[in-house]
């Protein structure tokens, strides 16, 4: 199974990071997953065809699990992930991929920005988004439990949706 994790944050090695890297692992425990951090990919986002971007963009198709992480900004998700999730086709970019969208914040205002902002996104490119998206506390999510009682809920779910049951890999 491929597992992949899309940060979208502008700061390299950020929470975002940790928390969509501990939800992928919790997730699936017995895969490590691809690691795609949109900053480092810099200029590159901004036109077609940068080779860098274009092998991300391949490695997140050809995933079964991937978790979109970004820190919730001016009440949305990144400007990096947008212009990543442009490099993708639309209604078929991100088919057979079971996409988990996740984001981080600093209070409960924006609890349902996952769901309502980032998730139709992903459906507009053809991911199943069966799971509910994630938002956590940029303060407390490395200590409060939220993402092992997320990951206890829904992992049968992933299991089920993946590759075990047959979902269609670009690989």
């Amino acid at each position: 199974m491929a597992v992949t994790v899309v940060v979208g944050n502008p700061k390299p090695a950020s929470r975002t990071l940790t928390a969509a890297t501990q939800l992928a692992e919790s997730l699936c425990p017995d895969v490590a997953p691809d690691v795609v951090e949109l900053v480092s990919f810099g200029h590159g986002l901004l036109s077609w065809g940068d080779p860098q971007v274009t092998e991300a963009v391949r490695t997140v198709a050809a995933s079964e699990l991937v978790v979109f992480a970004s820190p919730t900004f001016k009440a949305t998700y990144t400007g990096l992930l947008k212009l990543f999730l442009e490099q993708f086709d639309g209604g078929t970019g991100l088919s057979g991929v079971l996409a988990v969208p996740l984001m981080l914040g600093a209070g409960p205002a924006h609890a349902l920005a996952p769901d309502l902002l980032l998730k139709p996104v992903l459906v507009e490119l053809g991911a199943t988004t069966a799971l509910p998206g994630l938002y956590l506390s940029d303060r407390t999510f490395a200590d409060d439990g939220v993402i092992a009682d997320y990951s206890l809920r829904w992992r049968p779910v992933v299991q089920a949706l993946t590759a075990e049951a047959g979902v269609p890999n670009h690989g």
